[in-house]
């Protein structure tokens, strides 16, 4: 009876290996900033805030599953969930989601740069052919065990090698995602100016029927359920998305 080898070289695998834990990290991270941003404002906006948490949880879920299971699909899937959360990010600067229009942030920012290496590592990790040592071991047979087994390690192998075919394509698509972005970035409005007390005052308006409280420019006010009588809470990239109205405004009765 023939024995194979089905051991993984050391460099090898800790580079496949390393790839993924990377990719996983990074996914987590862009999960975190949105959790802030969706903590921080975005669960207020309909449609978009329940959105902002699924994707929290799916990135979180998929994190975890890249380093527990160090399966290429799931590194696949991650990868192209992380692609698919830069795209809404883009479509969102461009042309606008579910009525809501991005501003150019740098949490927004931080976390598109994360999405594309995210992507590019997972990606990398989920299509690396398996090192010649491991791909022999899975794809000779052994005597007496020509058939179905043997057909199984040659399609195995032809798998692999077709993986390596696709390095190029995606490090072509994270270099056009991370063009795009720049782009996106450079095209993006800047973040609104805070209402000044100098500006004219608070006046009112009817929306729905109901009788709001606006700024000058006649946006409408909220209140933000964390600020206090005396000390606004809302700071960072909730203050980009949720500009406060400054100073000691006069309101109308």
């Amino acid at each position: 009876m023939m024995l194979t080898e089905n051991r993984q070289r050391p460099r090898d695998r800790w580079w496949t290996l390393g790839l993924g834990a990377v990719g996983s990290v990074l996914l987590a991270v862009a999960a975190g900033i949105h959790l802030d941003l969706y903590l921080t404002g975005y669960r207020s906006i309909p449609t978009i805030g329940w959105l902002f948490l699924l994707q929290v949880i799916t990135g979180f879920a998929l994190a975890i599953l890249v380093v527990v299971t160090r399966s290429r699909l799931v590194a696949a899937a991650a990868a192209l969930f992380a692609l698919a959360t830069l795209g809404g990010y883009l479509l969102s600067v461009w042309v606008g989601l579910f009525g809501f229009t991005e501003v150019r942030t740098t949490a927004g920012i931080a976390a598109g740069v994360i999405e594309v290496v995210a992507f590019a590592a997972l990606g990398l990790a989920a299509v690396l052919p398996a090192p010649a040592g491991r791909a022999a071991g899975h794809a000779a047979p052994r005597a007496g065990l020509a058939g179905p087994a043997g057909r199984g390690g040659e399609l195995l192998a032809r798998v692999q090698a077709g993986g390596a075919k696709l390095i190029p394509g995606v490090a072509g698509v994270a270099v056009v995602a991370l063009a795009l972005l720049g782009v996106a970035i450079g095209t993006a409005g800047g973040r609104p100016a805070a209402a000044a007390a100098g500006s004219g005052g608070l006046s009112t308006a009817k929306a729905g029927g109901v009788t709001v409280l606006t700024n000058a420019k006649g946006l409408t006010l909220y209140w933000f359920a964390r600020d206090t009588p005396t000390k606004s809470n809302c700071t960072g990239s909730c203050a980009g998305y949720w500009p406060p109205v400054t100073g000691s405004p006069a309101a109308p009765a």
